[in-house]
């Protein structure tokens, strides 16, 4: 049974028993504290903590999940993986242990013919809470199971809660016995790996007051509502069905091994450290095709950095199974096959998500290129300075400065006879992570711990009227300092306020808050910031200018109307921009973030490949076009389904609920999910002019805009740097590029001239330099440090030097100079010299080893440089004492 049908026959079961199915959310989960969804219950725990009341009573869903804490684990057991779906049937206050219990016993037992999934019977064991005599008892009464497949279990394994006060309760969980061949018998208590855990259900029930650890919590009372929460490994069930061993065999999955075979000319199951490297592509190609279908692109941190390190690992098992040539143009189309049938949108955006995965692949094929350079003079100055083994220290940078996989250093250091430090690697990783965890905690800041919210939440959402109003009444709901609740602030102190209502925007979607003000009798608050601690809720971040502000208060909430205005423009803009940017170039260059402010914006977008000046002024002159058209825009809230029948564009990396808001500009010239607030007619944007685009990252471009009065004052400003140009210059405005170039190709002149003085000057001395050659072993060793000479001037000396020599002796010339601050060394040796063993490329390593760098070359002629000039006469002196060393070694 192929795993799609899998997937559809659990949505069509509980389906057809009452459930509302929920389409899979983004891999980009909606909690703060999550970089991935991680598992199938994420998308419900506002409803299954009591933060929101569920729209249904009964779901069921299939979600894409992401787990990367074991990715260095990936392939080398047949358990891990990063990428996976999970089943899931929740009840909210409707059915509970029983009825959970006799759905999951009739799917997993009933007839294929039925629409299950027909496991044998006598395969099935289950664990229960140690003391839940109810669930034991209803497997006994519904399955027929016998009391020794029953197993009990403690906390640690079955029993359920978030790790912080909130809900929890007893879970169930089944099993398939695989045979004897897989591991001993006892049941999952003895043995996991033959007694395959394939679903777990979690009754809801008791209200958490303390939460200590995974085993040790104080559980306060029963929950007001019983909900049910399961999950159902997707692969598991897929191999179990399909008759393979592990998931890395099921239809999703194997044939991307079999390419990578193909490609490789290696088989799959000859060899175990291949079959690794094949299981580490299958997982990792699948994973980037789904992250990069849900908006996540490579960068160097976050999400971004996980996504670049998977495709990089493709890439780098791919290389060790002799695959050289760009492996992911022959692999992702083949993961994209297998997963269309059940997410049809990675066939319909393939076009995007390979061009971010190819140019990133082509980045990181730059990046081996490179670091092999680096890794080569690391090795060589260990070499020389006597160790046996590559520093933690060049390890790490290496790895965190250049991209370089440690694996990779490992390989190529070994093939070099050395060893590398890993514990000091090791050590400064973790230091790196450790502050990256310092880092993000302190950016979380008082939204970490959302108790204090939820609390707040409790007596309903606020009445959002930003669309509507700038201006509302309202009153005191909570004031919170450092995460705590607080009757009261005084002038000076900056707090969270929470009002019943409000006109003020919370920033989202890419636009940042209002500002404004709050004010009551005798207390005036200035708006810093408006945020949405909890889903439905907004805080607004105030200073106290004055007065006293209680809870309870009555409070007049008043948004800044230009800074509103200016926002309206720039949000607007944005979505200007990005439908210019689809006209332009094609339908792929799909936004992947946004960010605008009162006049400015910034949009980033899928696209490989700088644009040039005239596309540039394409995109300007059609969304300008657009602006003097003055198109209607409307916004209007439709199910999501039903926003994507029309083609509205959804912002990757957002998470809709499925009630959605739709903004057009010009029907369905633009049209977009997005909550933020926008102009009534295109026209209102005002001037838009584009003044940067950038990379930033591989596939992804950037381009700002100033929109507005803002747009007016950057065009005044360039209008006046033209002005004062053309004035200094003695010509009209339109003639200061002509003759701005015509000043540049003048000192270009001058700049060669005085080059090619320098070089004459310089060859000149080539003479004398010839002359003082020292006899170092029978070699004649020329050595001179040039001072501020460039490295062609330094090359073209030493050459000149080394043809003045006597071609019948052996001859080394040596040079270093200080080009822009940095030493530059060059090393030429004549024919006899090679022949006595002295080659240019050994003795320019030795050279910029001292320097602090590196370099290579020929055996005739090599360059090289480093960061310390002051250590040129020490590097001439290496290069004379080694020319001795070869010599006398012979």
């Amino acid at each position: 049974m192929e795993t799609a049908e899998i997937r559809r026959r659990w949505l069509q079961f509980f389906e057809q028993r009452g459930h509302t199915v929920v389409p899979s959310s983004s891999l980009i989960s909606p909690d703060p504290n999550l970089l991935f969804t991680v598992a199938g219950m994420v998308p419900f725990i506002p409803y299954l903590t009591g933060q929101q009341t569920p729209p249904w009573n009964r779901a069921t869903s299939v979600q894409k999940c992401v787990r990367t804490l074991d990715i260095e684990e990936v392939g080398k057991t047949t358990r891990h993986g990063t990428f996976f779906q999970m089943n899931g049937n929740f009840s909210f206050g409707d059915y509970f242990k029983e009825q959970a219990i006799e759905y999951a016993w009739e799917l997993v037992t009933g007839s294929q013919a039925d629409g299950c999934y027909g496991f044998d019977p006598d395969t099935i064991w289950v664990t229960v809470y140690e003391d839940d005599d109810d669930a034991a008892g209803m497997w006994r009464r519904i399955a027929g199971l016998p009391d020794e497949r029953i197993q009990r279990r403690g906390k640690l394994d079955n029993y359920w809660h978030t790790g912080v006060p909130g809900p929890g309760g007893p879970c169930s969980e089944i099993y398939v016995d695989r045979g004897p061949e897989f591991g001993r018998e006892g049941g999952p208590v003895v043995d996991e790996d033959r007694y395959l855990e394939i679903w777990n259900l979690v009754f809801m029930q008791e209200e958490l007051s303390e939460v200590r650890a995974k085993d040790d919590f104080t559980v306060a009372g029963p929950l007001p509502s019983r909900n049910i929460d399961t999950g159902m490994g997707l692969e598991r069930v897929a191999y179990l069905l399909q008759g393979v061993d592990n998931l890395y065999e099921i239809d999703e999955v194997y044939p991307v091994i079999e390419r990578a075979a193909e490609l490789s000319g290696r088989r799959y199951g000859a060899d175990h450290d291949d079959d690794v490297r094949m299981r580490v592509v299958s997982d990792h190609v699948r994973s980037s095709l789904m992250l990069t279908a849900d908006g996540v692109t490579p960068g160097n941190e976050g999400r971004g950095y996980v996504l670049r390190r998977l495709l990089r690992r493709t890439v780098r098992a791919m290389r060790l199974l002799g695959v050289e040539q760009p492996s992911l143009p022959e692999l992702l189309p083949v993961s994209m096959e297998r997963m269309k049938a059940s997410y049809p949108e990675v066939e319909r955006d393939f076009a995007r998500i390979e061009q971010i995965a190819y140019a990133e692949e082509e980045a990181f094929r730059r990046t081996l290129a490179a670091g092999t350079t680096i890794l080569d003079t690391a090795v060589a100055q260990t070499k020389a300075g006597g160790g046996a083994s590559l520093s933690g220290e060049r390890a790490f940078q290496l790895h965190d400065t250049y991209g370089f996989p440690i694996d990779l250093t490992l390989e190529m250091a070994g093939e070099q006879g050395l060893q590398v430090d890993q514990d000091g690697f090791r050590r400064l990783m973790q230091e790196q992570r450790q502050r990256a965890k310092d880092d993000a905690r302190a950016k979380k800041g008082g939204h970490a711990d959302t108790t204090v919210w939820r609390g707040l939440r409790e007596h309903g959402p606020t009445d959002f009227l930003a669309y509507l109003e700038l201006e509302s009444e309202g009153s005191v709901r909570g004031i919170v300092r450092d995460g705590e609740l607080v009757q009261a602030a005084g002038e000076g102190e900056t707090v969270q306020v929470v009002l019943d209502r409000t006109p003020f925007y919370a920033e989202s979607g890419g636009q940042i808050a209002d500002e404004g003000e709050i004010v009551a009798d005798g207390v005036r608050l200035r708006v810093l910031d408006v945020q949405r601690p909890v889903k439905g809720l907004i805080a607004h971040q105030v200073e106290v200018v004055s007065g006293e502000l209680r809870a309870g208060q009555q409070v007049h909430a008043k948004v800044d109307r230009e800074w509103r205005i200016s926002a309206c423009q720039a949000h607007s803009g944005t979505h200007v921009v990005h439908a210019a940017l689809r006209q332009v170039l094609g339908p792929t260059a799909l936004q992947s973030g946004s960010y605008n402010k009162p006049g400015y914006l910034r949009l980033d977008f899928a696209w490989g490949s700088a644009l040039d000046p005239a596309t540039r002024s394409e995109i300007e002159e059609v969304a300008n076009q657009a602006v003097r058209h003055d198109l209607a825009v409307s916004a209007s809230v439709m199910r999501l389904e039903q926003a994507r029948e029309l083609g509205a564009l959804a912002l990757f990396g957002e998470t809709y609920d499925e009630d959605v808001r739709v903004v057009e500009i010009g029907g369905p010239w633009s049209r977009e999910l997005c909550g933020g607030t926008h102009v009534a007619h295109s026209s209102q944007i005002g001037a838009l002019t584009l003044t940067g685009e950038s990379s930033v990252g591989s596939g992804v471009r950037r381009v700002e805009a100033l929109v507005g009065i803002e747009a007016l004052r950057y065009l005044g400003r360039e209008r006046a740097l033209v002005a004062g140009l053309a004035d200094l210059l003695k010509v009209p405005g339109a003639e200061v590029p002509e003759r701005v170039a015509q000043l540049v190709a003048r000192v270009r002149d001058a700049e060669r001239q005085l080059q090619q003085l320098q070089q004459a000057q310089v060859l000149q001395a080539a003479g004398g330099l010839a002359s003082s050659a020292r006899d170092v072993y029978g070699v004649q060793v020329v050595t001179h440090d040039g001072g501020d000479l460039t490295a062609d001037a330094l090359r073209s000396l030493v050459l000149d030097v080394r043809g003045r020599m006597p071609a019948d002796r052996p001859a080394v010339v040596a040079g270093t100079a200080t080009a822009k601050g940095r030493p530059v060394v060059v090393v030429a040796t004549n024919e006899e010299a090679r022949r006595w063993g002295v080659k240019a490329g050994a003795l320019v390593r030795e050279a910029a080893s001292v320097l602090g760098g590196g370099g290579g070359g020929k055996d005739d002629v090599a360059q090289g440089g480093g960061t310390d000039p002051a250590r040129t006469g020490e590097a001439l002196a290496r290069i004379e004492h080694v020319v001795g060393e070869r010599v006398t070694q012979r």
